[in-house]
């Protein structure tokens, strides 16, 4: 066993570690990678006043596996503690950052405010504390505001909300399932879409707000599986976002006319369309027609590139190497290269 001070001595030499290879790879931002987490939303839900991670029957099912058993419950009124450990993570990354040899942004992520209510289960919220959806929401959107703010004012300036509830909006396995946890799914996209334009209101000018769009990411496997039509429209034109990463590495996705309804203007969709999910890399000729289709339902200048998603969401990771892994990341610096010159 090592200690607290110790892990957190370890995590920083590795977070330093990891900056300097991202920078290496040609990445103009950077992240931590997650390091300081066991889960990608768990640990940032865990730490809000009035919600706890709890242990459950069963994990969330993914294709073939399970995960370890945790759910959320909310016990009393949501709020963003001044205290968040998140915010010193954060420090730490931008301090990383300034120590390395060469300049880059640093980003956030946090799980946006939408994941929290769709993995509710049905007695996962004290009828003493919120008796409707609305007074739910509104002090959700109140803490995502003091979160936002906080994370600012520790000088973050490029904040990601990731996001696995759209994913499943475009599911009819997910959306049964949810009814099934007594979720009502009628107009819940208007209603995210409303839940997170509450969370950015007021937000600074000069920072970047983007969102990535998750079909799980556990173990190499996934959950969900349908295009993203059903949501399009609320995802792209009317949610605040300036930005959103959208994994396209698989036919689960469907097709790219969803990005019609992306506004002409600033906002930029990522295609996500190299995978994390094995080491094997794709062909840059065909990622290169994959962007000109994309092209064809939204402006070009308006579309970048990444991997689908993160390697690792949980502490498990997935399955390809890390020398597979900066293998990837190359070819998607280079592939954008040559396709946005």
């Amino acid at each position: 066993m090592i200690t607290a001070a110790e892990l957190t001595a370890i995590e920083d030499d590795e977070i330093a570690a990891l900056v300097a290879e991202q920078r290496a790879a040609g990445l103009e931002v950077a992240t931590d990678g997650e390091f300081r987490r066991g889960w990608w939303h768990f640990d940032f839900f865990g730490m809000l006043n009035g919600v706890e991670i709890v242990e459950q029957e069963h994990g969330i099912q993914f294709t073939g596996v399970e995960t370890k058993p945790h759910g959320i419950r909310v016990t009393g009124p949501i709020s963003f503690p001044a205290d968040h450990p998140m915010l010193e993570h954060f420090r730490k990354l931008a301090l990383a950052v300034a120590s390395s040899e060469t300049a880059a942004t640093p980003k956030m992520t946090i799980p946006a405010p939408s994941v929290l209510h769709f993995r509710l289960g049905r007695d996962a919220v004290d009828p003493a504390v919120y008796t409707s959806r609305d007074a739910l929401f509104d002090d959700l959107a109140a803490a995502y505001r003091a979160a936002i703010a906080a994370f600012y004012d520790a000088g973050c300036r490029y904040l990601q909300f990731d996001d696995t509830a759209w994913a499943y909006l475009c599911s009819r396995d997910e959306l049964a399932g949810a009814r099934e946890r007594g979720t009502d799914t009628d107009g819940l996209a208007e209603a995210y879409a409303a839940l997170i334009n509450a969370s950015l209101a007021g937000r600074p000018g000069d920072l970047t707000i983007t969102t990535h769009v998750c079909r799980g990411n556990f173990r190499s496997t996934w959950i969900s599986s349908g295009g993203y039509e059903p949501i399009a429209e609320q995802l792209l034109a009317v949610c605040d976002y300036d930005g959103y990463f959208l994994e396209y590495d698989s036919d689960r996705a469907g097709g790219f006319e969803p990005l019609r309804f992306l506004p002409v203007g600033d906002k930029v969709v990522v295609l996500g369309l190299v995978t994390t999910k094995t080491g094997a890399l794709e062909d840059p000729s065909d990622i290169q027609r994959r962007i000109d289709e994309a092209a064809e339902f939204a402006p070009r200048d308006q579309l970048a590139l990444s991997p689908q998603c993160g390697f690792a969401s949980t502490e498990d990771g997935n399955d390809l190497t890390v020398d597979e892994q900066w293998a990837k990341i190359r070819e998607v610096v280079s592939v954008a290269a040559a396709a946005w010159v």
